[in-house]
């Protein structure tokens, strides 16, 4: 079967998007909403910390739960949680800082493993051959909700700005009536079916992919600005840059639905590398762009080798823990690489993600056989 005629997937997918949506919403979302009551965008981010915070503290302890319970049936009860937690914020925005930063804790503890808990039920709802094509289509919708999240909070908030807030709990309630409610009968890429098969060390190799792909995107992400008034420009040109860069991860993604193989990811951690370097080296408009480009367009193609690879280590009664700590690792990467643009001097900065690319390359250099799949997957 076609990926592009497969109803199971795109229904995953309409679900998945949904759930990402508040996400990308929450940052415009909170900042406007305290602007709005306080006069200073400061509350904002503070809440907005706080949300996140809880998300990663407690996604790893709430997939565990998703694996107990099963994710077809435990999802649907945390994005009602989640969209439960976003309107109690909405309804009390007018209260005092500490309430609301109490209150915003509500969707970030049930919030964290929905990543997780979807990313599992990809597996039961796609068979091995599509499975690196439904990770990479599904890396170019999230680009695309990466940007339309902000754009339809600017939207909402001419409406006014409690609107946000209630459009992301709606978008939790859509979420949740799209979870798949029955796994498919398909046999899925080889794990056990209890405890692991395999020690903990195997698992390094892609959370350091993992946290790779945080840490350097987020030096481009959050940096956009200084990296062109480094180069003279004015401010206005700070989003060609995050389109280089968006545009090069979409046709990165594209390349690899259109091979259907899992690709090397030495291969993309050498890319990596060389667009790190490239970026500490201030080589010009030439270099910035070239290595935003090689970022991108390496980044989709490791998000897909990285999750097809763990889901053939992780146990199938430990997928929604396993997956839940592979997104944390990787925030926690982008919270890191965001910290060093805001500490260090700025060719230093990238230096951290080419060191953690090479680090795990050299993880997957020791034993590459065992380390790196190598599936064939035509349809």
């Amino acid at each position: 079967m076609s990926l592009f005629t497969h109803r199971a997937y795109w229904r995953w997918s309409a679900g998945v998007q949904f759930a990402r949506l508040p996400s990308t919403m929450a940052p415009l979302a909170f900042t406007l909403r305290t602007t709005a009551m306080t006069g200073s965008y400061r509350l904002g981010g503070v809440l907005m910390s706080v949300l996140v915070a809880a998300e990663m503290v407690c996604a790893v302890p709430v997939g565990r739960l998703l694996d107990r319970v099963g994710p077809a049936r435990g999802l649907p009860v945390l994005l009602l949680l989640t969209a439960a937690g976003f309107a109690v914020l909405a309804s009390a925005s007018d209260a005092p800082a500490p309430v609301l930063a109490a209150l915003v804790l509500l969707p970030g503890i049930t919030g964290g493993a929905l990543s997780g808990g979807f990313r599992t039920l990809l597996a039961d709802t796609v068979d091995d051959a599509l499975l690196p094509r439904a990770i990479s289509v599904d890396a170019m919708i999230l680009d695309g909700v990466l940007v339309g999240g902000p754009a339809l909070v600017t939207l909402l908030d001419l409406a006014g700005p409690l609107v946000p807030l209630a459009a992301m709990a709606a978008a939790c309630v859509a979420s949740a009536a799209l979870v798949p409610r029955r796994a498919s009968s398909h046999e899925s890429v080889d794990s056990t079916e209890a405890g692991p098969s395999v020690r903990p060390v195997a698992y390094l190799p892609w959370l350091g992919c993992a946290f790779t792909i945080g840490l350097l995107t987020s030096t481009i992400e959050v940096a956009p600005l200084p990296l062109v008034q480094r180069l003279g420009a004015a401010e206005t040109a700070a989003p060609v840059v995050i389109a280089v860069l968006t545009g090069a991860s979409i046709a990165g993604s594209a390349g690899y639905v259109w091979r259907g193989k899992i690709g090397d990811p030495r291969l993309f951690l050498g890319g990596f590398v060389a667009g790190g370097i490239g970026l500490a080296a201030d080589l010009g408009w030439a270099g910035l762009l070239a290595s935003a480009a090689v970022i991108g367009a390496c980044g989709g193609p490791l998000v897909a080798a990285t999750s097809v690879n763990l889901q053939r280590l992780l146990p199938k009664n430990r997928r929604s823990s396993g997956f839940s700590l592979s997104f944390t690792v990787q925030a926690a990467g982008f919270g890191l690489g965001s910290l060093a643009v805001g500490v260090l001097p700025l060719w230093l900065a990238p230096l951290f993600g080419v060191f953690a690319a090479a680090v795990t390359g050299v993880m997957l250099v020791r034993k590459p056989a065992r380390a790196i799949g190598t599936l064939s997957v035509t349809s």
